[in-house]
């Protein structure tokens, strides 16, 4: 992911995000799941968002979170990364923000690893949604050392 120009983003795009996260619930990056590889971050950053922020929650550490990351392009890591836990955190959100770069790797590499992205399961994600199967990596819990 330290490619770029149109070597490290052809400008493939599918389906909007939108209709395939939360409806306008939750803040999105505009692009798309489908058609994207696990090396594009609008697929892996938002399912490592999801597991980040559900991972802060399964560990009682807010009852609500949101992950907000940001990448440029040619960069493995990220250039912004926010944690909101609307208030329902067990510390303050930037306590959380440094619990949660403890945790959690946003390397790109460690995500598509991390996550297993390179396994086929991308099929059943654009029959069957994204999010909600405990099959898929990044609905799983690990335990949070803070």
């Amino acid at each position: 992911f330290v490619v770029g120009g149109s070597w490290g983003d052809s400008g493939t795009t599918g389906r909007k995000i939108v209709c395939d996260t939360y409806g306008g619930r939750g803040r999105i990056g505009g692009g798309c799941f489908s058609s994207k590889d696990p090396t594009k971050v609008d697929r892996s950053a938002a399912y490592y968002s999801r597991y980040v922020a559900k991972n802060i929650v399964a560990n009682g550490l807010a009852r609500r979170c949101e992950v907000e990351v940001a990448y440029a392009i040619g960069k493995a890591q990220p250039v912004s990364l926010c944690v909101d836990t609307f208030g329902t955190g067990k510390f303050d959100d930037e306590k959380l923000l440094e619990i949660v770069k403890k945790n959690f790797n946003f390397e790109v590499g460690n995500i598509i690893s991390e996550l297993d992205l390179r396994k086929p399961v991308y099929h059943k994600t654009s029959c069957y949604g994204h999010f909600g199967d405990p099959q898929f990596t990044w609905e799983k819990a690990k335990k949070i050392v803070w």
